[in-house]
């Protein structure tokens, strides 16, 4: 699916990081989200390599990179430390500075990465997603049917690894087909490589972590950065679909975002949650004219 890409796993402080590297010019980053791996860029990336030279990695947790237990304070899988993760990779690929573009909960590391490590960053874009600490703060009946996951994924106990365990394929189809336009959009070669790591209950387990984190010690951060002022200050893109749920419950993602990226721009694409996948041209080309 990444004809021309060459596969590399690079040892950092804190796993090993799975990505994938093709084509030629500036270095940008590309991180997937839930409950994907970096082959939800396989419409995208092939495009984008004609002008760049394309990192796609796997998180810390997802698809082929390490997957380390988690800890009671959820610190493994705080978004600081999967932000450090890619930090280290890309310096080992020889990339000090790079482009930077996260889909889903690989736009909130790209958030974190921007606002920890920001000599790192020239341009960063989010897709479809507002600000982590604004979802859990603007809390109402609407958003709690549609984030439902967020609130069954942090339960402790291992309980949502067990009930998923029970069934990962159900799951997994289940929530590719609601919160996608349309669940016929995905490849069924990228579906079987989201199965594959899916049936991995340590997958399972740190996708979970990724979500208690969310929920505990990456709000501690992204407050107290809110309280000192901390602010992404360099260009900053977000695209959301028109009919995801980003689209469906914000009235101006803009203006959630600006106090968090003040030079922010962006607009919607004709697609549900998963851009790069239901609206991949639009999606190039949004990323062409903000990267290039």
């Amino acid at each position: 699916m990444f004809e021309g890409f060459a596969r590399r796993r690079v040892a950092t402080s804190g796993a090993e990081i799975n990505a994938l590297v093709g084509g030629e010019g500036p270095p940008l980053l590309l991180l997937h989200g839930f409950p994907q791996s970096q082959v939800m860029w396989h419409r995208v990336a092939p495009m984008l390599a004609e002008r760049f030279t394309v990192v796609a990695a796997d998180l810390r947790g997802y698809g082929d990179s390490s997957k380390p237990p988690g800890d009671p304070a959820h610190e493994t899988y705080s978004k600081r430390a999967v932000a450090k993760d890619q930090v280290e990779m890309m310096a080992a690929l020889g990339f000090d500075r790079f482009r930077l573009a996260g889909h889903d909960r690989g736009a909130r590391v790209a958030h974190r990465l921007t606002l920890d490590h920001p000599s790192r960053v020239e341009r960063v874009a989010f897709l479809d997603i507002i600000p982590t600490v604004e979802v859990f703060e603007r809390v109402d009946q609407a958003m709690g049917m549609a984030y439902y996951h967020w609130f069954f994924l942090i339960q402790p106990d291992g309980l949502p690894e067990h009930m998923i365990g029970l069934d990962p394929e159900f799951y997994l189809r289940r929530v590719l087909g609601s919160i996608s336009g349309t669940g016929d959009v995905f490849d069924p070669e990228a579906v079987a490589a989201y199965l594959r790591a899916f049936r991995d209950p340590a997958t399972v387990h740190a996708m979970c972590e990724d979500y208690r984190a969310g929920a505990s010690i990456d709000l501690v951060h992204d407050r107290e950065d809110r309280a000192a002022g901390r602010k992404i200050t360099g260009p900053t893109l977000a695209l959301w679909g028109s009919n995801s749920t980003v689209g469906r419950l914000y009235a101006d993602p803009l203006s959630i975002w600006r106090p968090y990226a003040p030079a922010i721009q962006g607009q919607a694409l004709p697609a549900g949650h998963f851009l790069p996948e239901e609206a991949p041209e639009e999606t190039v080309r949004a990323l062409v004219d903000f990267f290039g």
